[in-house]
């Protein structure tokens, strides 16, 4: 895949990010005043349509994560879009790299979490069914997928890396 269509990709990734962390997770730790009546019924709606109780009642180690997201992730998202759009800037790549890990290294219990976990009926049903549990997944997926995606480009782009193809007259004119 063409370098600038990837940068394209993280832009958007980044971009979007933005407004689901304020308006969506966020939800999980700050108190209901904060947040108009139509962003927590978005919020309801969701977690009723997706089988999603961690957003309603998350459990503490959620919460860390949801923590982290607004601590080191949210300052991040919009010096990486900046980044992404205007692309080939070198000084991202250690962030991204450390963002990247951390992302997704979090999402691998998240995962684990909607996959094993027998979440009970009440007060907000999680999933129950194998189609269910993989509907979810489907949903939390591209948070690891776009992070793995991110890493291997940072460490394997030319760009990115600051490693240069030696080339055999470049070799010579060495000796």
């Amino acid at each position: 895949m063409c370098l600038r269509v990837l940068e394209i990709v993280f832009f958007l990734y980044f971009a979007s990010h933005i407004p689901i962390t304020v308006f969506i997770d966020l939800q999980a730790l700050l108190p209901a005043h904060v947040y108009p009546q139509q962003l927590q019924d978005v919020l309801r709606w969701y977690a009723a349509e997706f089988k999603d109780p961690m957003v309603l009642d998350p459990p503490e180690w959620f919460k860390s994560f949801i923590f982290c997201e607004l601590l080191v992730q949210l300052p991040f998202f919009p010096i990486a879009a900046y980044a992404f759009l205007k692309g080939g800037c070198r000084w991202i790549r250690t962030p991204t790299i450390i963002y990247s890990a951390h992302v997704a290294t979090t999402l691998i219990p998240i995962l684990a979490h909607i996959l094993f976990f027998p979440f009970p009926l009440e007060p907000h049903p999680g999933p129950q069914t194998t189609k269910e549990r993989w509907v979810l997944v489907s949903i939390y997926a591209p948070y690891l997928l776009v992070p793995v995606l991110l890493l291997l480009t940072m460490l394997r782009s030319q760009t990115y890396n600051g490693t240069t193809i030696t080339t055999t007259a470049s070799k010579k004119k060495r000796k």
